[in-house]
């Protein structure tokens, strides 16, 4: 019975040497899960990561953005004088006329009614007046003989004045006669404008790019003259009329180099410049705009009118600059400034935060030119190559496929 109980003691014993040992086992695996999760904490990052972009050196091209329409520099609307029915076309789209050729023909026929009734009443005229001079030629020859025989007192002072009277009525009927005559003559000049006017005529060299009549169809010329052919000059030099918000049309000016592209040439890019800024104001929903107008050549005519253009005109150029992403003029760290004792005297004075060696640096900088995506700027202690910040992200933001730098806790 003894020797039961000494060896359930013992038991005991080794029981609990193995409790303090599996104790400290824990312990010590428990510190080393600590001392591994500590050191991984330390050495993560801080909060923020900086996005930065590295300052280059290059061009800047200052520029006004806008959309226009390709136009040729020229185009005349050939309309119709006189109402009728189209009896023939002879010019179609993309003709290429000469000035003087027949486009088109209208009905002639009651032009040609009113201009062989209009001679007809002038040759009418002309024959009344001949016989009314032979009338005059007789009433003349009686007027000087008798003022002979009134001399002599054959005949009577009655008689006289008879053919005196007959004279002046012949006199006067050659005069109404006369004006008769002309009045016949205008009336058949106007017949034959008319005529004439059935015959639609190109009064330009060029060629026909729109055409709005078919045979058969009826115009009629009222106060407003309807538009038959529309034809462009010269193809070979044209024009883009583009809309310039009126913010920036005061950089626009005469002789300024512009760019512009349109949809079916994607891959071309056309050179050309402003020929002219138009002061008359255009306003559609309050908005205002002013038409400036950029000159190019087409020798291969691949402008066609009507083409929608995105131009560029060129204001103003900087070569070989320092440049910065313009995120990097609008970043800013809360009470980095002012603790560094900066401050901005001018529109044109701004600063950067420059990363380097894992310090950042708020450098002051001169603004220049800017494209809308880079900015010239200038200033002691910012050089090509310096990494610039232009974005801040917090903890668990990304922002894929913009280098990074990070700040650690320690």
């Amino acid at each position: 019975m003894d020797e039961q109980q000494t060896k359930t003691k013992l038991d005991d014993v080794d029981i609990k040497k193995y409790l303090v040992l599996y104790r400290w086992q824990g312990l010590l695996v428990l510190g080393l899960l600590c001392a591994i999760w500590l050191f991984w904490w330390y050495e993560q990052p801080s909060g923020s990561h900086y996005v930065t972009a590295t300052v280059t050196r290059g061009n800047v091209v200052s520029a006004i953005v806008a959309t226009g329409t390709v136009n040729p520099v020229a185009t005349v609307q050939v309309g119709t004088y006189v109402s009728g029915t189209i009896q023939n076309l002879y010019c179609d789209f993309n003709t290429k006329v000469k000035a003087g050729q027949l486009c088109a023909k209208i009905d002639a026929r009651p032009y040609q009614v009113v201009y062989d009734q209009a001679t007809a009443n002038l040759a009418t005229a002309q024959a009344q007046l001949q016989k009314d001079q032979a009338n005059y030629v007789y009433a003349k020859t009686n007027y000087n003989r008798d003022s002979g025989l009134l001399k002599k007192g054959i005949i009577s002072q009655d008689a006289f004045d008879l053919d005196k009277n007959a004279l002046d009525q012949a006199t006067a009927l050659n005069a109404v006669n006369e004006a008769t005559i002309k009045q016949r003559q205008a009336t058949v000049a106007a017949a034959k404008v008319n005529l004439d006017y059935t015959d639609i005529i190109s009064p330009v060299d060029g060629t026909v790019v729109s055409r709005s009549i078919d045979v058969g169809q009826t115009v009629a010329a009222s106060f407003q003259t309807p538009t038959l052919f529309l034809i462009a000059k010269d193809l070979t030099q044209m024009q883009v009329d583009t809309s310039v918000n009126e913010s920036d049309v005061g950089d626009a000016k005469v002789g300024q180099k512009a760019t512009f592209s349109i949809e079916a040439y994607p891959d071309k890019i056309f050179k050309g410049q402003v020929a002219q800024v138009r002061q008359a104001p255009i306003t559609v929903q309050n908005v205002v705009t002013y038409d400036v107008v950029i000159s190019t050549s087409n020798p291969d005519f691949k402008l066609l009118p009507g083409m929608t253009a995105n131009a560029r005109i060129i204001t103003n150029e900087h070569n070989n600059v320092l440049l910065v992403p313009v995120q990097a003029l609008r970043f800013s760290i809360a009470g980095a400034e002012s603790a560094a004792g900066k401050r901005n005297t001018s529109p044109l004075q701004q600063h950067v935060y420059i990363l380097r060696q894992g310090k950042i640096k708020i450098i002051p900088v001169k603004v220049g030119l800017s494209d809308g995506v880079n900015t010239e700027i200038s200033g002691i202690g910012v050089k090509a190559g310096d990494a610039v910040i232009i974005n801040e992200i917090k903890s668990g933001d990304t922002t894929p496929g913009a280098p990074t730098r990070s700040l650690l806790r320690f």
